[in-house]
């Protein structure tokens, strides 16, 4: 996986954004400045993120409303928040709706970078399923809506090939000549916390390979047709976790 992200900074300060993207930039990533909240609206409309960096009090649309406001656009879009002053009810507020992390001004820069290294690994949602129509729908489902996209028709591709980059590993239960359940297995062999959603359109038939696969710490199991409302809070609730869990860490 590569490490180069694309970053949109959003601060209503030019000079902030100007430093920022200076340093992004350096550091082998490509940064996109805005320098109001409807400004980075519009470039998300046009463009594609795999981060957004904002301000929180900005004249018009706060760095708050801009997350509920890309949600829409992209739920699997992180939203980190920048501020220079104590946390208050709206940062609090953000947290609450799913941005990823407060991070105070001035920013630590060696934090920051840290976080956007560790970002751009494992970010994949990968798609393991032998029906290819159901793999290019949900590929293009999720890849509108800001996640980035592996997907595998064979089952018994190598566990390195499919699990590697994955943050998150959407798993069909039923192929040819085996179930799910193994291949899960051979993904708990070498990543045993790694996020996988079961997925299959036989409830009844598969009971005992979901509760066998629950059993080893499937994350869940989602039945086809797919709810995918349901599927999309999932998604952002597992990468949520990872992602507030590396910026603490950095």
């Amino acid at each position: 996986m590569k490490s180069k992200l694309r970053l949109l900074i959003v601060d209503d300060d030019q000079r902030m954004t100007r430093t920022l993207a200076d340093i992004l930039t350096a550091a082998g990533h490509e940064a996109v400045e805005a320098n109001s909240g409807a400004e980075a609206l519009e470039k998300s409309r046009t463009q594609t993120f795999d981060c957004v960096l904002t301000d929180v009090k900005m004249p018009g649309m706060n760095g708050v409303e801009l997350h509920r406001q890309l949600h829409q656009l992209q739920p699997g879009l992180p939203v980190v928040l920048m501020t220079a002053y104590a946390a208050d009810e709206l940062t609090r507020q953000g947290l609450d709706e799913g941005v990823v992390g407060v991070l105070d001004k001035p920013l630590a820069i060696n934090q920051l970078l840290g976080f956007f290294i560790s970002l751009a690994k494992h970010r994949l949602i990968v798609i393991v399923d032998n029906d290819p129509d159901f793999c290019r729908t949900l590929d293009d489902i999720l890849r509108q809506r800001g996640f980035k996209v592996a997907q595998f028709t064979d089952p018994y591709t190598d566990v390195e090939q499919i699990a590697a980059d994955a943050q998150v590993i959407l798993l069909d239960l039923k192929f040819n000549h085996t179930d799910g359940l193994e291949v899960l297995k051979e993904i708990r062999k070498r990543y045993p916390i790694l996020p996988v959603l079961l997925v299959t359109g036989y409830r009844e038939e598969m009971a005992t390979v979901i509760q066998g696969a629950l059993e080893i710490n499937a994350y869940a199991c989602l039945y086809k047709p797919l709810e995918i409302p349901q599927l999309l809070q999932m998604l952002s609730e597992v990468q949520l976790k990872r992602l507030r869990k590396l910026l603490k860490s950095k």
